[in-house]
């Protein structure tokens, strides 16, 4: 098919090679995503501890685990942000794990639910330093038509990190769970989930070191004297105005299947546990390296096939995967967690999770896309506040309240697992395909004027 956009793509393709300190980059930021979602996520495998010495109930760790995370995580993306968009994004993000690292460990000397909740606000502030800054780099280290396999191979953070936490938090929390825990110098004696936060927030010094040997890239508006960097909050809000669309829908499907992904990557052990009587170790290494392999190839496979759709003249393919996934999610999705037996809740689990990790590389890129460079960041930090608010917030504990107050029974969680996509996958499937239209013509438009 004859289209500018897929000339343009191809004549820039041959003009720009990536430099192997882009690779290196990429390599950094992947560590630093997958610790991320460990230092966030390990939770999910300390339900059962947590809640027993804490005497607390779902929705109340809940609130520990989604709301108190993502509250100043949320509030505080557009603004460092607005900062990656004009400061050195490499700093912003080292000070951030710098900080996250030590709220993680700190999680691990909390004696109350207060100061638990306190660190995992620490955690979320320091963690929202990281992904918009990581986009904005990586949008300026990789030329557009590559763009789409940076960041599926960045989005391997959530699915790697997410199936590591279940791994290595089951296995550390056994490990001191046969010692009952450890005594530490001027804290006394520590339990075993308390280690657990410990250790696995330690290794983000070892990423701050290595981040230092990544450079700042140039800018690629930089590179063009008459252009200019600098974006008001004025000219942004303008252009996502002009083109509401498309952003409603790009975000708005983003938000929901990010909403499903916390919500089952949250409370699928716990419900393995409950459901079927398996033990938390065995759970927690399942559920991990089913995570990490069929996430992990969902990410890939389906941020792979973004290009070649896009060079055979579908321009609209980032935004049309939106419409896609969740049309196919829904059957996987409910029937999952309704299985009679603990072998096809797995079985199912393999096409949801291969599915809920192929939707990310594709919403970015669709931003990225049909955002100016010099806003790219604050975009970013936008689609990420409202996926972290429905997704973060709002997905793990919309999960717990079904649970405890329309089900009112903790072995009921099977069927407040199975309600989330039952709902969730047709909108976000409507919010996509109304954005189809207007960003085909953004996209045409954009080709036109190089």
């Amino acid at each position: 098919m004859n289209n500018p956009a897929a000339k343009h793509a191809n004549s820039t393709a041959d003009a720009e090679q990536v430099l192997p300190s882009a690779y290196y980059a990429l390599g950094v930021l992947l560590a630093a995503y997958i610790l991320s979602f460990i230092d966030r996520n390990v939770m999910a495998v300390l339900i059962g501890p947590i809640r027993q010495d804490l005497q607390i109930s779902d929705f109340q760790y809940s609130l520990l685990h989604g709301f108190a995370f993502s509250m100043f995580y949320i509030a505080l993306g557009i603004p460092i942000a607005r900062l990656a968009d004009q400061s050195n994004r490499k700093w912003i993000i080292t000070i951030g794990i710098f900080f996250w690292s030590i709220m993680c460990c700190l999680c691990g000397l909390a004696r109350n639910v207060v100061m638990l909740f306190v660190a995992r606000i620490g955690v979320g502030v320091g963690e929202a330093a990281l992904s918009p800054p990581a986009f904005s780099m990586l949008s300026d280290y990789f030329p557009p038509e590559k763009q789409a396999r940076a960041f599926a191979i960045y989005s391997l953070g959530v699915t790697i990190g997410g199936g590591l936490s279940s791994i290595i938090g089951g296995f550390v929390y056994k490990y001191f769970a046969a010692t009952n825990g450890a005594i530490l110098p001027l804290f006394g004696h520590v339990n075993p989930w308390q280690m657990t936060f410990i250790c696995v927030g330690a290794p983000g010094l070892l990423i701050v070191m290595l981040l230092s040997f990544v450079k700042e890239p140039t800018r690629r508006l930089d590179r063009d004297p008459v252009k200019t960097n600098d974006s008001s909050i004025k000219e942004c809000w303008a252009h996502l105005k002009q083109h509401r669309r498309i952003y409603i829908g790009v975000m708005g499907a983003n938000a929901l299947l990010t909403m499903m992904t916390y919500g089952t990557l949250a409370w699928f052990i716990e419900f393995m546990i409950r459901s079927y009587g398996v033990p938390r170790e065995a759970a927690g290494t399942q559920f991990g390296l089913l995570y990490i392999v069929a996430g992990s190839l969902g990410a890939i496979v389906i941020g792979w096939l973004v290009q070649p759709m896009v060079k055979r003249g579908m321009i609209d393919a980032p935004a049309r995967m939106l419409l896609i996934i969740p049309c196919v999610l829904a059957v996987p999705a409910i029937a999952g967690p309704l299985s009679a037996t603990p072998e096809m809740a797995i079985l199912l689990a393999c096409p949801t999770l291969f599915l809920l990790n192929g939707f990310y590389g594709p919403g970015i890129t669709a931003l990225q896309m049909v955002t100016p460079n010099r806003m790219k960041a604050q975009v970013s930090a936008l689609s990420l506040f409202f996926a972290n608010l429905f997704g973060l917030a709002l997905g793990p504990t919309i999960v717990a309240s079904l649970t405890d107050f329309v089900f009112a029974d903790d072995a009921a969680l099977r069927y407040s697992l199975a309600a989330m996509p039952a709902v969730l996958c047709p909108a976000a499937a409507l919010l996509a395909y109304q954005a189809l239209k207007p960003y085909r013509e953004l996209i045409t438009k954009n080709a036109d004027a190089h």
